[in-house]
């Protein structure tokens, strides 16, 4: 990195000379280029920017508006500092004008009281610079090498953002071409402060070209895409203008994340990542801040949750937040799983869809590799079941092969509730799944589930399996010995009510087999059918044996 003004008057060879600031002191952190030694006033139009210019005075004039104008025409082309000795022309201080046009400017105006040998500062800076050049094309070789493996590699975005952060020692931030924020490294700063009011301060900066600085928000800016086909920004959070190989890692960290969505173009877009990410944090965090027995503490704050929710273009607070689940109905072959994990990427994309015609901001990825979830933020005033309805309809239009099932949660007024919908759209799409009828409405909630969806909310609790097992243990250990079919029978009993003769019916045996059978449960279980209490009881314990059954539990009482 070139020296800055300040750090070349430390040098030995100025401090020699008795280096005064006279002059624009908030300037002295100003890179040094190059040193020009010059003694004529039309100096200005044969320099560059970035110089640090030397004169004895000997021609400079004395009148205030030229010594003033020869200030701005420095100041216009960016130099950076003047250096005037005191020895030829002015002996004791510069004129006024001079002094108040530098400070006018904030360009540093430094005086030598002594009488310096000025190819020995420009032998020592200009040695220092280009250092600084060979140390900066030893960086770029270098950006270039690790970028490279990078590419190779096929890095996941957060790995390459991870990477510019390392290496420039700022903020860096991925969005898309809309200004919703796909990934981002805070390096060590406050993510909330990173992200807070995101898509107001993305859309006021425009650099013209695909990489460019802009000075007044002080952020690097590089277009990410490839073959003609733009998608992303890739914003580093610099302050003051970045060193060249800064650059050079903002644009090869641009081609590593083209090259990464080119060759992964199959997978799951970057905004779903995105909202797959604060989606599985929300469904992580439980709605009190200390997380109960086997729940997963979340590992982002929820004030951070929400800033990159935002940064998505979607609010979590003053929204009415209700989660839905989407899943599909597939075959209980052997391929079911892998026709689930290619279907719900395209699944996920075409619920974001249905919910950007519905106009409702939502967070929509797959989780859990079964289903799609969405978490929608829905006004104050919106008509929910509307928003549903709509959403359910435009959802299988995009999707008629499938049969689809939507599961739709409680809704809550806070982001540290969201989980508890989250999750309770999750199993209300999973009971629902085994369900042969939908409400008209075209999708399902908790109370259409009624007692079956409540057993499923709680299949994880040890006393439904304790309780199953006590009531129906005996049974099924019969069954198991002998073959009967007496679990069944059970069913067929507990199913129509009690009513032995449409339970005969269903099962397509003699009314006599059938009361046999009866015989023979109410004598292995030690009950009486005719009593009211233990029929609850019996039906509630298949229920649960089905709902173990359809979680994959191990250790449902049916083995």
């Amino acid at each position: 990195m070139y020296p800055t003004v300040a750090e070349v008057l430390a040098l030995p060879v100025v401090r020699q000379g008795g280096p005064h600031v006279v002059a624009g002191a908030d300037g002295l952190d100003g890179r040094v280029r190059w040193v020009h030694v010059a003694e004529i006033t039309e100096i200005a139009p044969l320099l560059k920017g970035g110089e640090l210019v030397l004169t004895t005075g000997v021609a400079l004039p004395d009148d205030d508006d030229t010594l003033a104008r020869y200030v701005d025409d420095l100041a216009a082309v960016g130099v950076a500092g003047l250096v005037v000795e005191l020895v030829r022309h002015w002996h004791e201080r510069l004129p006024h004008a001079l002094a108040a046009a530098a400070d006018k400017h904030r360009l540093p105006l430094i005086t030598l009281s002594r009488e310096t040998r000025y190819v020995t500062i420009t032998e020592a800076v200009n040695g220092l610079i280009v250092d600084a050049q060979v140390d900066e094309l030893r960086a770029a070789a270098q950006v270039h090498e690790t970028f490279t493996e990078l590419t190779v590699a096929g890095a996941q975005p957060h790995v390459v953002l991870r990477e510019v952060a390392r290496l420039t020692g700022h903020a860096v931030v991925l969005e898309t071409l809309a200004h919703d924020v796909l990934a981002y490294d805070a390096c060590g700063t406050d993510p909330r402060d990173l992200l807070s009011d995101w898509h107001r301060r993305s859309r006021g900066v425009r650099t013209g070209d695909r990489t460019g600085y802009d000075t007044r928000t002080g952020w690097l800016v590089t277009v990410v895409g490839a073959r003609g086909r733009d998608w992303g920004r890739l914003v580093v959070v610099c302050g003051e203008r970045p060193p060249h190989r800064h650059v050079v890692v903002a644009e090869r960290a641009a081609s590593a994340l083209a090259v990464h969505r080119l060759v992964d173009g199959a997978a799951e877009s970057l905004e779903r990542q995105a909202h797959r990410d604060v989606l599985a944090q929300l469904l992580a965090g439980p709605a009190t801040p200390t997380p109960g027995p086997g729940q997963v503490a979340p590992t982002t704050p929820l004030s951070e949750l929400v800033a990159r929710a935002e940064a998505l273009h979607v609010p979590l607070t003053g929204r009415r937040l209700l989660a839905v689940a989407i899943r599909p109905r597939l075959t209980g072959d052997s391929g079911a799983t892998a026709s689930a994990g290619s279907l719900l990427p395209d699944l996920a994309e075409a619920t974001a869809l249905a919910t950007r015609r519905a106009r409702v901001p939502a967070l929509v990825a797959g989780v859990d590799g079964t289903s799609v979830h969405a978490l929608l933020a829905l006004s104050p005033q919106a008509d929910a079941d509307a928003v549903l309805r709509r959403l359910g309809r435009e959802v299988r239009q995009t999707r008629p092969s499938a049969t689809l099932v939507l599961g739709v949660g409680s809704a809550v007024d806070t982001p540290a509730e969201a989980g508890r919908s989250l999750v309770e759209a999750g199993h209300v799409a999973a009971a629902a799944l085994h369900r042969d009828r939908c409400p008209p409405r075209g999708y399902h909630r908790l109370d259409d589930l009624r007692l079956f969806g409540l057993l499923h909310l709680l299949a994880e609790d040890d006393r439904l399996h304790t309780f199953a097992r006590r009531e129906l243990g005996p049974l099924l250990d019969k069954d198991a010995a002998t073959g009967s079919r007496l679990v069944e029978a059970l069913r067929r009993f507990c199913e129509h009510g009690g009513n032995k003769s449409a339970a005969a019916a269903a099962s397509h045996t003699s009314r006599t087999a059938y009361y046999q059978q009866l015989a023979r449960i109410e004598q292995t279980l030690e009950v009486s059918l005719d009593d009211p209490e233990s029929i609850v009881s019996l039906h509630v314990a298949l229920l649960i044996t089905d709902v173990l059954a359809l979680s994959g539990d191990n250790d449902h009482p049916s083995e």
